[in-house]
């Protein structure tokens, strides 16, 4: 069976590297918000049961009749899967493309454009997806069809090649995205799974496996022991997915938004579901074996990660470790072991009992992301995954075992416990480290608005956003000065405090701001006294949307667009607020002579990633000047494809009216509108001068994000004492809070 163990490792490794790179470009098409991601995770997950429950049924139906080798079904599905790399992206831009015609003469509601973009990506995902599904029937049924392999755990031996598979490829596309790119890594995988299929046919025909007619397969009778067996799949599948979701949001403060800092949840939890797959396949000789210890566990060790991450010095490496690696270990032993106990080797039950299992995978996610974390905290969620296990308990699905009695009530103490530890030791929350503050949950978000006076800050799932500061003021006076016409409209992408939403209402003008998060708009009373009177002007609009995606769906024109990317630069999906294809996007929506001004932090201290994105800006522009902040740690891009006027500090204050001069000097740190633009003037850097810094860099395309894919430069920052320290930050998500921005 070693060459089954070989096809499935590659298969696994394949098909979580096409999960990572299709849920990208997805959101590159179609949005980086909530309902994109969990529309791309459906398809994908439902596209696998479909496939799944398809295969079983064929199987059932035909299996009997097939005349040729079974293993060419499974070769072929691979072949299949393989074309699928680069079948998915195309159709993925046919979507769009088809959504931005009809937008082009019908302006979509933010849910219309979702229906719609889920209906195209559906249509690119799901079909493909099922032939991944397929393959673990398809090779059930090969071992199935030849008696020297015949074995009653077939299914959990492909499982655990599979996850070992998926572990890998987790990690190892990572560095080929960061020196080659999506599409090229699209074509690695295409090519191993086109080397799965081939093998797979020469396999087949040098050793004719089940050229003779295919067994009758032994379909084993339904037991009073399988009752409830598939009711603990759906529910494994279900709390994982959903945990994983609700992970993200409780680490996020703790490790980072960086790609790496997600890829390390996904490796914890998929390395740990390894580890217990391969202990279930070691010491466990028969799937009648007692599942009771792991099956206790589970209340208790869902609620870890309560306790993980709690605020304090522990090691993000622990944190993560110990929060995830336990649960996830348990149900990796658990969720292969209930499948053989129901399938008994018969891949028809197999498909039927994975289906199962990947339907609570679909789901998990939308309740935690859509029902529980909106309305209660991380720990609550975590615990209401938790409460079916301590049910279960009682149930006592698994009659067979003598001493039943003895397993519920140990099942139910350990569930218990859980509570009780969660209500008793009463782990503190990220939100403990301010005692003043104002907190909001939402389908996308925990958003905290804490601090007082000009010390005020705002934080989206623990990370640092912005704070009062001048900048985000120049970031609208700026550009509406500098226009060579009376400005008419501003549109202002990311809302943050509202400052820069602020500052160009004061030029008594139409203004829209497009915020990603619900919950952020919200909080603008926070930090603005006039927020509500501001928020009923008839000049102003805010859309809850993303800013690319909003772009794609208006047909409005503006005189200047300011754009703020969330911060750290390095945030996973920012790089499609830099990309060449974005501006290109941006650009349709200036008016003549307009100007778009492009925020860009200064703690992005690596000069190729700087000269990245410069490069990206000077593709797209006919005219960049580029200012250094009045506080020195940022630049102000302005970029149009008609001459930026040259004008002195005092014809730029001159074009501000009475509002727009008091709010522009309201926080200094000069007391005049003409000191203010005079800092910005005396700091002006040619982008010529950015990208010579590292001329080798190439242009930040969506293809190619060099600002979010930065391991191996950092890894090499390492051997110079003063980037150490630089690098580390990054690494570990501490830019995100610790610098202003």
């Amino acid at each position: 069976m070693g060459g089954y163990f070989f096809f499935f490792l590659i298969s696994g490794f394949c098909g979580i590297l096409y999960e990572l790179v299709w849920l990208r470009l997805a959101m590159a098409q179609y949005g980086v918000t909530t309902p994109i991601v969990s529309i791309v995770l459906s398809a994908f997950m439902g596209g696998m049961g479909i496939g799944s429950l398809g295969a079983g049924m064929l199987i059932r139906r035909y299996g009997a009749k097939i005349s040729f080798p079974p293993l060419w079904l499974y070769a072929g599905s691979e072949l299949l899967i393989g074309i699928s790399a680069l079948a998915v992206p195309a159709e993925l831009i046919i979507g769009h493309r088809l959504l931005s015609h009809l937008a082009s003469s019908t302006e979509f509601s933010s849910v219309t454009y979702s229906l719609l973009s889920g209906i195209c990506i559906a249509l690119a995902m799901v079909p493909w997806c099922a032939f991944m599904g397929a393959t673990i029937p398809l090779a059930m049924f090969v071992v199935h069809s030849d008696p020297r392999l015949q074995s009653r755990r077939s299914f959990s031996f492909l499982y655990v090649s599979n996850l070992l598979g998926a572990v890998l490829g987790a990690i190892v596309p990572l560095a080929i995205i960061e020196f080659r790119g999506f599409h090229f890594t699209l074509i690695a995988g295409m090519l191993l799974n086109f080397i799965i299929a081939f093998s797979a046919f020469a396999v087949a025909k040098a050793h004719r496996i089940g050229s003779e007619v295919a067994p009758e397969p032994n379909v084993p009778a339904r037991s009073d022991s399988n009752q409830g067996i598939l009711a603990v799949l759906f529910m494994t599948g279900l709390t994982s997915m959903g945990m994983e979701v609700v992970w993200i949001r409780l680490y996020t403060p703790f490790i980072g938004v960086m790609v790496y800092s997600f890829a390390l949840i996904l490796v914890t939890y998929l390395a740990a579901t390894f580890l217990g797959s391969s202990a279930y396949r070691s010491f466990s000789r028969n799937p009648e074996s007692k599942t009771w210890v792991p099956l206790a566990a589970l209340s208790l060790l869902a609620v870890l990660p309560v306790f993980a991450c709690q605020p304090g010095d522990m090691n993000f490496l622990v944190r993560v470790f110990l929060g995830i690696a336990p649960f996830s270990a348990a149900v990796g032993y658990l969720t292969p072991q209930l499948v053989d106990l129901w399938s008994n080797g018969d891949a028809d039950r197999a498909a039927h009992a994975y289906a199962v299992n990947v339907l609570g995978c679909i789901l998990g996610p939308l309740v935690a992301g859509f029902i529980l974390l909106p309305r209660i905290s991380e720990r609550w969620s975590l615990f209401l995954f938790a409460a079916p296990w301590i049910l279960f308990g009682f149930s006592n699905f698994v009659r067979h075992y003598s001493s039943a009695a003895v397993w519920t009530k140990r099942t139910a103490a350990i569930g218990f416990l859980a509570l009780t530890l969660v209500a008793t030791l009463k782990p503190k929350a990220f939100e403990s480290l301010y005692p003043r503050h104002v907190l909001m949950r939402d389908n996308t978000a925990t958003v905290i608005a804490a601090g007082k006076g000009v010390s005020r800050v705002l934080l989206v799932n623990g990370v640092g956003i912005t704070t009062l500061t001048p900048a985000t003021k120049a970031m609208a006076h700026l550009p509406l000065a500098f226009l060579d016409h009376p400005p008419d409209s501003v549109l202002v992408i990311c809302f943050g405090m509202g400052t820069t939403f602020r500052s160009a209402l004061s030029w008594g003008i139409h203004v829209t701001a497009v915020d990603l998060d619900p919950s952020v708009p919200k909080l603008f009373w926070y930090y603005h006294s006039d927020a509500k009177e501001l928020l009923r002007s008839p000049l102003a609009r805010v859309i809850i949307d993303d800013g690319r995606r909003y772009l794609d769906r208006t047909p409005d024109k503006f005189d200047v667009i300011t754009i703020d990317p969330p911060p750290p630069v390095f945030a996973a999906g920012t790089s499609l607020l830099y990309s060449t294809e974005f501006y290109a996007v941006a650009k349709k929506h200036l008016k003549p002579h307009g100007i778009l001004e492009q925020w860009l932090p200064a703690y992005s201290g690596d000069p190729l990633l700087r000269s990245s994105i410069a490069q990206a800006i000077k593709l797209s522009f006919a005219h960049v000047r580029v200012f250094r902040s009045m506080e020195g740690w940022g630049f102000h891009f302005l970029v149009s494809d008609w001459p930026i006027p040259e004008r002195t500090a005092q014809e730029l204050a001159a074009k501000l009216g009475p509002n727009a001069t008091t709010d522009f000097i309201e926080w200094g740190p000069e007391a005049t509108t003409p000191g203010q633009f005079n800092i910005l003037l005396n700091n002006e850097f040619s982008v010529e001068s950015i990208i010579a810094a590292s001329p080798t860099a190439p242009a930040l395309h969506d293809d190619r994000p060099t600002n979010e894919y930065f391991a191996s430069r950092y890894l090499k920052s390492l051997s110079s004492q003063h980037e150490l320290g630089n690098a580390r930050s990054i690494v570990l998500g501490e830019t995100a809070t610790s610098t202003p921005r």
